[in-house]
């Protein structure tokens, strides 16, 4: 532990406070040269007396309290030098107040201060001459030392609270990461099972068009897989750049419009090569929307194509983005012949979409179109709120 932040030894503490309460003491008793009582050798002895008790401090602060006042009784009535009622008992209601025993120690001092004050009040004029001075000097060592007691004992408690909401905060802190790390891994999953899922739809579409043209129009044939082959390796680059996202800052030479509306146009552009003739309307002006929208609008056009291309069995479709009022609107619409239904039913492409603009704040529609087909629509707020 470091010298800076390191405790005394508590039994060195309390060492050198007995010694120093017993030579007050002494230096007291030593004092009193107009012999008002004895100072002969019990005087001293009761002055170690008094420095000794504090070595139980600690362990029964009731304890010292209690043998403190009766020893302040006892040297009184036998007559030795005169020391203060407050001065013995000091660090007896200093240590009571600081261990949590403050009724006793507040109790000890009304007994020490009355006892003190009847005593002076019923004895000779001279005594008599002396109270209220004396009065006023107990009740200001007793309550001094009272209150350092709690003082310090407060400060001590303040500390003691402020480590366990730093402990707290930290244990609340990580939770706090393990949540978002979590949220995270959910959002990354989501995403990969969005690009995955469009891919593998791409593939089984062109990888059907080659086993058709297979034999007949082999040109063809070997068009449709180097799409699959294109669909595969973009994929792939996309896996990658997630991985880069995830290990440090985003790169520059990674295309940023690949998870946003810039890259549409190269999402669509399989399904047109695959015969699907998909037409795009997008009138968003650059940096209209945060990058988490825009991802998400992305993605969402990315779920509803995906899910064209595997129930739909359609051959148009359109997709239409605009910002109205501070709200991004999407409509994805397409002329399948598949049950509108069984489009909803099946997989969670549905049900992503709409947790992914929900958790957004915002909303998603998706069913049968008007006049036939299947129409997805969705509400984005343009800006995250803060």
């Amino acid at each position: 532990m470091p010298a800076s932040t390191a405790h005394p030894d508590p039994r060195l503490v309390d060492g050198v406070l007995a010694v120093a309460m017993a030579l007050v003491v002494a230096v007291v008793i030593a004092a009193d040269v107009e012999r008002l009582g004895h100072t002969g050798p019990l005087a001293y002895l009761f002055a170690v007396a008094f420095g000794a008790l504090i070595l139980l401090r600690r362990r029964t602060p009731r304890l010292m309290l209690v043998l403190t006042v009766l020893g302040i009784f006892v040297y009184y009535a036998i007559g030795l030098a005169p020391i203060g009622q407050a001065l013995p008992a000091i660090a007896a209601l200093y240590s009571a107040a600081e261990q949590r025993r403050t009724g006793w120690a507040v109790g000890a001092g009304v007994v020490l201060v009355g006892t003190s004050t009847y005593f002076r009040l019923t004895g000779d004029e001279t005594e008599a001459a002396v109270t209220a001075y004396d009065l006023v000097t107990n009740v200001a060592l007793a309550a001094a030392a009272l209150a350092l007691g709690v003082a310090v004992r407060l400060y001590r408690e303040s500390r003691t609270h402020a480590t366990q909401i730093r402990a707290l905060t930290a244990a609340e802190q990580a939770l706090e990461a393990d949540r978002r790390l979590a949220a995270e891994r959910v959002r990354i999953a989501r995403d990969l099972h969005d690009s995955v899922g469009h891919t593998l739809s791409v593939i089984a579409l062109h990888a059907g068009v080659a086993a058709e043209k297979t034999g007949r129009d082999d040109e063809a044939a070997r068009d449709a897989i180097a799409k699959v082959r294109e669909a595969t390796s973009a994929t792939l680059r996309e896996l990658r750049m997630t991985v880069k996202v995830l290990r440090g800052p985003l790169p520059g030479d990674i295309p940023r419009g690949a998870l946003s509306l810039a890259g549409i146009a190269a999402l669509v552009a399989p399904l047109q090569e695959a015969g699907i003739d998909v037409g795009t309307e997008i009138a968003v002006p650059p940096d209209a929307m945060d990058g988490t929208i825009d991802a998400a609008a992305y993605r969402i056009v990315q779920e509803a194509l995906t899910n064209l291309v595997r129930h739909a069995n359609a051959t148009r479709a359109t997709v239409t983005i605009g910002i109205e009022e501070d709200r991004v609107h999407l409509r994805i619409q397409d002329d399948g012949r598949g049950p509108a239904r069984g489009r909803t039913d099946q997989g969670q492409g549905i049900a992503g979409m709409r947790e992914r603009a929900s958790l957004l704040g915002g909303t998603l529609d998706a069913g049968a179109a008007p006049g036939g087909g299947f129409v997805v629509t969705a509400d984005l707020p343009v800006r995250l709120e803060s």
